[in-house]
């Protein structure tokens, strides 16, 4: 992994929308396709007819693409989705189609997003013209706590998220609304949790979720990062042991033992889940500018053997003879190519890494990567 200079800001950002069977998603698409600030957007779904798009055309309709009135494109896949956003972005190009600036992919129910995620970081033409925003995932606020219980995917689908639509709220008790919300807390942090009824939300919330910021024109790292929500409560950040190389701030947000949340849960009647005890949501802080090659020689060993339980991995890191911060963020196996940052966010210039994992915990990270780095410093 070599660091390069900071991505053109003008490669489209995508989104990707998520969520399980029945959480929303269509009735969001719906509305946000009407939604006069969703102008200049292509949105990539399975089919036309399960949004309901008829009574929306109006300018013209081809076999897989249709120009709506809110000035959103809407396309289909047609064979794999490399070839579908390829194709899209080539029509773009030769003013086949409106220059729309942003796309929204609609997985379906029972997807895992990673691949589709690996699809962006990993194809050439497509990472040249494109670039990861964020991931948007619903969650059903009348039946999100039974389908986290019985699939894992939806529990994976919210630990990655950097947006959580908490949908059909105007439909489900208040208690199991709060119940569900502070379960989705445990699980992934850092993801603002937005309540939605009848799809209507604000798409300004949706969006510029990556480390770009298009709105102030600047790589906005506290932002993305938001490191801070992994800190356990009334923990100092700037009361540290400097004999140390590392400092875990922040700890394993792993509901399976959390008591109070356990009497919480049954107090209202839901039975504690089995699914999130696997989840973890951790910040690793160290305090010692890192050695690259070794770094990333530890990055290497950890995505090979435990890839796919690396659900998704962020960083800004201080690297040793740099007085630029990088920045990194990983998909299980995969990696963006690392971005040279022009400056620090803030006079706090430790390495801030930011783990989501199935079945790993902070300790072993923690152990594992000082196993490589500490090696180098005593060298």
């Amino acid at each position: 992994m070599s660091a390069e200079a900071a991505p053109a800001p003008e490669r489209l950002p995508v989104s990707v929308i998520t969520g399980f069977l029945g959480s929303g998603k269509t009735t969001l698409l719906k509305y946000l396709l009407k939604h006069p600030d969703m102008g200049q957007t292509a949105v990539i779904i399975n089919e036309f007819g399960e949004v309901g798009l008829d009574h929306l055309l109006v300018e013209k309709a081809e076999d897989d693409t249709i120009l709506l009135d809110s000035g959103c494109l809407c396309c289909t896949i047609r064979g794999d989705l490399i070839d579908a956003m390829r194709r899209l972005y080539k029509r773009r190009h030769k003013g086949e189609i409106p220059p729309f600036k942003r796309v929204v992919i609609e997985t379906t129910g029972l997807a895992d997003p990673a691949p589709i995620l690996h699809t962006l970081m990993q194809d050439p033409v497509l990472t040249s013209v494109y670039r990861l925003d964020g991931v948007i995932a619903t969650v059903d606020a009348v039946n999100g706590w039974m389908q986290m219980d019985r699939q894992m995917e939806s529990v994976k689908q919210a630990a990655v998220a950097d947006r959580l639509l908490l949908t059909k709220c105007d439909l489900a008790d208040a208690d199991r609304v709060a119940a569900l919300e502070a379960r989705l807390r445990r699980l992934n942090p850092a993801a603002p949790i937005i309540r939605v009824a009848q799809g209507v939300v604000d798409p300004a919330a949706l969006f510029n979720a990556g480390l770009y910021n298009p709105e102030s024109k600047s790589l906005d790292v506290q932002r993305w990062l938001r490191e801070e929500a992994y800190a356990p409560p009334h923990d100092d950040h700037e009361h540290h042991d400097h004999g140390h190389h590392d400092h875990d701030h922040g700890h394993d947000h792993d509901h399976g033992h959390d008591h109070a949340h356990h009497d919480h849960d049954h107090a209202h009647g839901l039975d504690v889940n089995r699914h999130d005890a696997h989840i973890r949501a951790f910040c690793i802080i160290r305090d010692k500018p890192l050695d690259w090659e070794r770094f990333c020689a530890w990055i290497d060993m950890l995505t090979t053997t435990q890839g796919p339980d690396l659900l998704r991995i962020k960083g800004l890191l201080s690297v040793a003879g740099e007085s630029q911060p990088v920045a990194i963020h990983g998909v299980q196996h995969l990696f963006h190519p690392p971005v040279l940052l022009p400056s620090w966010p803030s006079d706090d210039r430790r390495s801030k890494l930011v783990f989501i994992t199935r079945d790993l915990d902070q300790a072993a990270i923690t152990e594992s990567m000082n196993a490589f780095l500490d090696d180098a410093t005593a060298a």
